[in-house]
């Protein structure tokens, strides 16, 4: 058994503690808690022991009636991987301490890019990143953008990727950013850092993105543009998106018209949360011009990047192939590959 804990306990944070519960070769050991909220009452409601951040948070934790196992460094000496899902700028110093109590960490796209640790995405690169100290899950987008165009490179060829992302402003739970009537250019100067970001998992994509802010909650969604290598048609196309895990294809004929609508699909299927874990593809936009293939992905900003977690702690752990750990983690998932 793999015994991992995690640190933070947010909209990551929970769903990587909850996916790693359902893993028959992990053991869910405790997540960290910075002060008292109902999110950790539930945790605590779903036997998941609580280990506070640091002395201060367990002094309000104590005071609030809760039972705590500890802090942040007693978790560390009882588990064999970390995950870290806390704020985007304590990567860097985490990592540190994670490495002085010699525990393998795996982080998550917000931890920054100067950290100098592989990027992961298990489709992509799983095993450039066995036996790593550590390593960073890239952020939604980009395993969105990874995902998509590794499947079509790897069965027609990519030459050029384009990519124009309408992002979500806030996550549903996040009221602080409050109720916005704008699209905000995000950035305003080009390109966006996405395609960096895709070149750190797939150096050799030569790829252009820009990016903007939508007033919805549920979903980014990109359109795509590739320029392919080799002559190929659509159905070409559809089936290297076919042929590759953690894709989706929906019809806007079946009723797939927003991206409110995918969120509906993961609810009636009963996930967690109503959770999306792959990239999805509108299969009637995929449309091939000379040379040029279009569409529109969607991203589950809260959700793409879970599974991803679950096999960049295996793939650190080691003891596994690729397929080994996708298959253990699909399944677990109930993520189906056609």
């Amino acid at each position: 058994m793999i015994k991992v804990g995690v640190n933070g306990y947010g909209t990551i944070g929970r769903r990587v503690a909850d996916a790693v519960k359902k893993q028959k070769d992990m053991e869910l050991v405790g997540v960290t808690a910075v002060h008292p909220h109902y999110k950790y009452a539930l945790a605590r409601d779903k036997g998941i022991d609580l280990y506070a951040l640091d002395m201060k948070s367990l002094e309000a934790f104590n005071g609030a009636g809760y039972t705590l196992k500890g802090t942040l460094n007693d978790l560390l000496h009882r588990v064999d991987v970390v995950v870290d899902a806390g704020p985007d700028d304590t990567g860097p110093a985490n990592l540190k301490v994670y490495s002085q109590a010699k525990v393998k960490s795996v982080f998550n796209g917000g931890a920054g890019d100067d950290m100098q640790i592989p990027s992961f995405v298990a489709q992509c690169n799983y095993e450039a990143a066995a036996g790593k100290d550590a390593v960073k899950v890239v952020s939604c987008n980009t395993t969105g953008l990874c995902r998509t165009i590794d499947a079509i490179d790897g069965a027609i060829g990519v030459a050029k990727a384009r990519a124009v992302l309408a992002r979500r402003a806030t996550d549903p739970d996040d009221v602080k950013k409050g109720p916005i009537d704008s699209v905000v250019l995000d950035p305003t100067t080009l390109p966006s850092h996405h395609g960096p970001d895709v070149q750190t998992v797939l150096p050799h994509i030569n790829i252009v993105t820009m990016a903007f802010k939508v007033p919805t909650t549920h979903m980014h969604l990109h359109s795509l543009i590739l320029s392919l290598k080799k002559p190929a048609t659509r159905d070409d196309v559809v089936k290297a998106l076919q042929g590759a895990r953690r894709m989706t294809l929906v019809d806007g004929k079946s009723g797939f018209k927003s991206t409110s609508n995918v969120m509906d699909w993961a609810r009636e299927k009963g996930r967690d949360r109503n959770d999306v874990y792959e990239a999805t593809v509108w299969r009637d936009s995929v449309t091939v011009v000379d040379d040029e293939a279009y569409m529109f992905l969607g991203v589950h900003q809260e959700a793409i990047v879970v599974p991803e977690d679950v096999d960049a702690i295996r793939a650190i752990a080691g003891g596994y192939t690729r397929d080994e750990s996708m298959k253990l983690t699909d399944e677990s998932l109930g993520i189906s590959h056609r």
